[in-house]
Order: C-alpha cells, then structure tokens, then sequence
C-alpha cells in the first residue's frame, strides 16, 4: 500500500515531464458575413514539420525557405482536414495568402483563405480534423465572426464536426467550450501545476525547530490548502478579468518569466523555509502573475463580442475545477506519506530541488529568448 501510494505521488510530481509540452493548437478565424467566407489559418510550424517534414537540412532550425518550399504541401496537407458547409452545400476553400508569424510558444504557418458558398450561410458546418491522426490532444481553436457578432469554439478529436447556426449562437455551447478548455488549460499547464504542487506540497508538514514535522491531523492540512488554494485562486481570477478585458497588458515575455521564476520561489521554499506560515501570501502574489498567463490563452482563444461573460467565467471555472481535480488526487496520498522519511526528504526536498531546476531552466529561456529544454 505504501509503495502504491509512494509511486503515486511520484507520478503527481514528475510523470508529465516524459510528455508535457506546450498543446499543440491551430488557430482558425472565419468571417461568414457573404457567401464568400474569409479565412485565417495559423498552425504550428513545429507541428507541420512532424507532419510532413520542413527541417530540410536537419538543423534543427525551420527557415523561411524551408517553409516555401513546402508550401503547395502545407496547403494540401492543412485543407485535407477541412471542409466548410454552408446550409448543407460545400463551400470549396482556396488559399489566397501566406506567412509566417510568431505567436508566444513559436512560430506558425498563417495561410489567408476565401471559400466560396452558394449563398450567404444562415448556417456554417465546420468539420476539422488536421492532426488527430497523429495527436489525439490536438485542439483547434476557432473564431468564427458573423453579422457584427463573434464566437468561439473548441475541435478537438471527439468534436471533429460542429455546426453553427450564424444568426443565433447557443451561450450555454460556448460557457461549456471555455470551460473544458480552462479545464484542460490547467492539466496542460505544466507551470502552472508545478507551482500549484510547490505550494502544497508542505501543506501536510508543519515546520518547527527548524525542520518538517508532520501535522497533527487532516484537518489542519486541508485549512492550509484552503488558504493556498483559495489566496491563489482569487488572484489569478483578478488579473485574468482584467487582462482579458484589455483593462490591464503585461507583455508575454515578461509574464511568462515571473511565472516560471514563481515556481523558483515556491520550490525552494521548501528547501530554505522563509514563507513557511504564509504560503498563502506568496500563492496570492504570484498568483496574480499565473493570472497573466491565463489571460495570454484566453486572448489566443478569442472572447466572443456578445458574451465576454460568459467566456471569462467559463474559462475560469474550468481552471478552478482543475486545480480542485488535483488537490483531489494529492492531498489524501501525501497525508497518507506526511510522516515517512520517503516524503519528507525525497518528495518534498528532493521533489522541489527538482521542480526549481528545472523552473529556472524556464526563466532562462523566457528571458533570454533560447529553447533548449525539450519542455
């Protein structure tokens, strides 16, 4: 039983390091206002490569050239896993433009595009399948703008076809959709979660006489979750309205940096206790920087014009439930190997060394713009 549960927190811990990295997301905008639809399709060039192959000379670097080159490929490829319907009728797709552009985590493919319908759609059947052959947690993330009005959706393997009736959205679909993705957004979020798992791994341990003991009871270790969960909650829920309404911008890079460095923080925390008792002083404070990086996905998304609302919420309370679902899973195992040696010494301190590694590997990269970690 404690080796189950041992394995089990190691798993929490460390597992999605053999295969976490950043989602891989395509972001498609149509405009359906005339039986012409404009659209706009950016996809990862690192997802194109493992598709189809754009590295030529193998250096580990895609060129502009490369890119070029493949061209006719990448279209062929892309709108191989796209078909439009308007009213039940195609809306054959040709590609009108194309570049690269830069979003936060790379480099993508952005290919301009009209399809023409036989008449202006009153409804728009999207059926999307670019890479579930190849990765089943790819998502596609559409903004489909119509009569003035905008909306958003999620494709993702068990959602290959949606349709869309233009003239009146269904705001219950939407709330769903953002709260699935805040949902997923948490789980994927491996910053994120590391952070989370900094802060409450001590929460079963109190730090007295200048080392860990364990508490005294469950209770004790819930109240401490508590406060971190809910300190780190309300912050982050603060600077993601904001930011997702335009009301307060911090530049990506520089959000993206405090996050990782938050992690350090915490992590080594630890190690070193200077927050001991307040931990949820510092999940609050650092909260309000993950807040950033929520808004960041939020904005990539898209916030439909007639329902920010229920988007904002919708994301939110996705993210929440994915932090709950964790804290399910972590609390009772680590109260369970709060008084071993195994937990005290090799989950938390060894546990943490770990995540402040590999955290300030992170911050590295962030702030000096290099990738070298394979995460």
């Amino acid at each position: 039983m404690i080796r189950s549960i041992i394995i089990a927190i190691w798993w929490l811990l460390f597992a999605t390091l053999a295969f976490a990295h950043k989602p891989s997301d395509s972001y498609l905008t149509i405009k359906a206002d005339t039986q012409q639809l404009q659209g706009q399709w950016d996809i990862a060039l690192r997802d194109l490569d493992y598709a189809i192959g754009l590295d030529a000379n193998l250096d580990g670097n895609i060129e502009w050239g490369e890119v070029k080159a493949k061209h006719a490929e990448i279209v062929a490829y892309a709108f191989s896993h796209l078909k439009l319907v308007a009213d039940g009728s195609p809306c054959p797709s040709k590609v009108t433009d194309h570049k690269i552009d830069n979003h936060s985590d790379g480099a993508y493919a952005v290919i301009y595009f009209a399809a023409d319908c036989p008449k202006t759609p009153l409804s728009l059947g999207i059926d999307y399948t670019l890479f579930f052959d190849l990765d089943k947690e790819h998502k596609g993330l559409l903004n489909l703008q119509s009569d003035g009005k905008a909306r958003s959706a999620i494709f993702g393997d068990s959602e290959r076809k949606q349709t869309f009736q233009l003239a009146n959205p269904s705001k219950w679909k939407q709330f769903v959709d953002y709260l699935v993705e805040g949902i997923w957004h948490i789980w994927i979020g491996l910053d994120h979660i590391l952070f989370l798992l900094s802060l409450l791994l001590p929460a079963v341990l109190v730090w007295s006489a200048d080392k860990w003991l364990a508490a005294r009871n469950f209770g004790q270790a819930f109240l401490e979750v508590l406060k971190v969960v809910t300190a780190f909650t309300i912050a982050h829920s603060i600077t993601l309205s904001l930011a997702a309404l335009g009301i307060v911008e911090l530049p990506t890079w520089i959000a993206e940096s405090a996050i990782a460095a938050s992690v350090v923080v915490a992590a080594m925390n630890n190690v070193y206790p200077i927050f001991h008792g307040r931990r949820w002083v510092v999940a609050f404070l650092f909260g309000l920087i993950h807040g950033f990086g929520f808004a960041n996905v939020l904005t990539e998304l898209g916030l439909p014009d007639g329902a920010l609302l229920i988007a904002l919420v919708g994301f939110n309370l996705g993210v929440e439930v994915g932090q709950v679902a964790i804290v399910a899973v972590f609390l009772p195992l680590a109260f369970a190997l709060r008084k071993t040696w195994v937990y005290q010494r090799l989950v938390l301190v060894a546990g943490s060394l770990l995540i402040a590694v590999v955290a300030a590997a992170w911050l590295v990269e962030r702030v000096f713009d290099l990738k070298f970690m394979p995460i």
